[in-house]
């Protein structure tokens, strides 16, 4: 009887055992193989611009976007800043089961179109989505989509650029009214103080397409007031050294410009320590600036990259993603491009010119809300718009 009860008990823990071990691979897989909830997170990544992640702008305001959705959302985010090259950073990504990878630098041969004999890396991870930033390189010359697995992000910094634009040449015609002269050093107007700067960090439409619309602002106002500005640019400034972004804005400066526009990362800080320097002005990028160099910051161009992260990944989680067009478009009314609420610099404008100044900014809201009706065109080097010089009469591009 005894042998038998030892039987049975035998025979009861063997099927406990069976039982649990079905337990725990119901838990750690299904049918098709997939991982439990813990493991199956979506992991979404971060490929920063050589700027890097601490940049204060452009890549900082991704990572908090992917930190936003990783707080609401529970996804696992990765930040990468790439040592070895953008291709090998998007591959190893891709193979290491990352959904969603934004490209935050100007690099996108080796994904659309591949390089040395290699596929196209989207082609080669189609159940990747990847994000190209600034740019629409996913399509043929004849704008037909390559890879519906490329999702290009585009602001409309054309529009916010030509707002900023129109705001430096009223300043620049009225900077004796509006400033106290023994706290800036600005050039004439009449005496070679009508020139503008311009500094981007590479020749790419994503740095284009704020120049451009920038100059069209400038011309805006001096056609009104049949006056002609000087521009100068440099697109090759690249994005980390500081030291460039001073060297080049205090050429611009000494040859009587009175303000100089920095899109190049890092190098736009040494821009607004000349602009101190030499108490003239600087406008800044990416994110509110203003406060870097109080009084010396004319406004900022925002560029939120926080937005497009965020609601990307809020679609992907929601099963939406596939739904989404292969062009998002962020624009005034997005929250993701603008210029500052001019706050920073409005502390510095003199009781003599607060008059002037209030008439300023109702000219700039005009000129914005022209350019929402569509009354005023903006060139988009970042849809493959040309921009044509002859558009603008009134600014000499040297």
């Amino acid at each position: 009887m005894k042998k038998n009860w030892q039987k049975v008990l035998a025979c009861i823990l063997v099927i406990i055992m069976v039982m649990g071990n079905l337990a725990a691979c119901s838990k750690t897989s299904d049918s098709s193989g997939n991982k439990d909830e813990k493991d199956s997170k979506m992991k979404v990544a971060i490929v920063c611009s050589s700027a890097g992640q601490n940049d204060n702008g452009y890549n900082q305001s991704a990572v908090e976007g992917a930190k936003k959705a990783a707080k609401e959302f529970g996804i696992e985010y990765k930040v990468v800043e790439p040592t070895t090259g953008v291709p090998q950073a998007l591959e190893s990504l891709a193979e290491d089961g990352y959904s969603i990878i934004f490209n935050l630098e100007y690099d996108f041969e080796a994904l659309i179109k591949g390089t040395g004999g290699a596929k196209p890396i989207a082609e080669a991870y189609p159940n990747t989505t990847f994000i190209c930033m600034n740019d629409n390189p996913n399509q043929d010359e004849n704008g037909k989509t390559l890879h519906k697995n490329v999702i290009s992000v585009l602001f409309d910094v054309h529009e916010s650029s030509f707002v900023a634009g129109a705001l430096t040449a009223l300043v620049i015609e009225n900077a004796d009214v509006l400033f106290d002269q023994a706290s800036y050093q600005f050039t004439k107007a009449d005496a070679g103080g009508r020139s503008i700067g311009f500094i981007g960090g590479t020749n790419s439409n994503g740095i284009t397409v704020f120049s451009f619309g920038y100059l069209e602002g400038i011309n805006y106002i001096a056609e009104k007031l049949g006056v002609s500005y000087d521009y100068y640019a440099k697109y090759d400034a690249g994005f980390t050294d500081s030291s460039t972004g001073g060297t080049v804005a205090g050429t611009y400066y000494n040859q009587g410009a009175n303000v100089v526009f920095a899109v190049a990362g890092s190098v736009g800080d040494g821009v607004t320590a000349k602009a101190k320097e030499v108490k003239k002005l600087a406008i800044q990028v990416d994110a509110n600036k203003d406060d870097q160099q109080p009084g010396y910051i004319l406004t900022s161009v925002i560029k939120n990259t926080e937005v497009p992260v965020y609601e990307i990944v809020k679609q992907a989680v929601a099963g939406k993603l596939a739904e989404m067009d292969a062009v998002q478009n962020y624009d005034l009314a997005s929250g993701a491009t603008s210029i500052t609420d001019l706050a920073v610099i409005e502390k510095h404008i003199a009781d003599s010119g607060k008059t002037k100044w209030e008439e300023i900014k109702k000219e700039v809201a005009e000129a914005q809300s022209q350019i929402a009706s569509g009354k005023i065109k903006v060139t988009n080097a970042q849809k493959g718009e040309e921009f044509k010089a002859e558009k603008c009469p009134n600014v000499v591009i040297k």
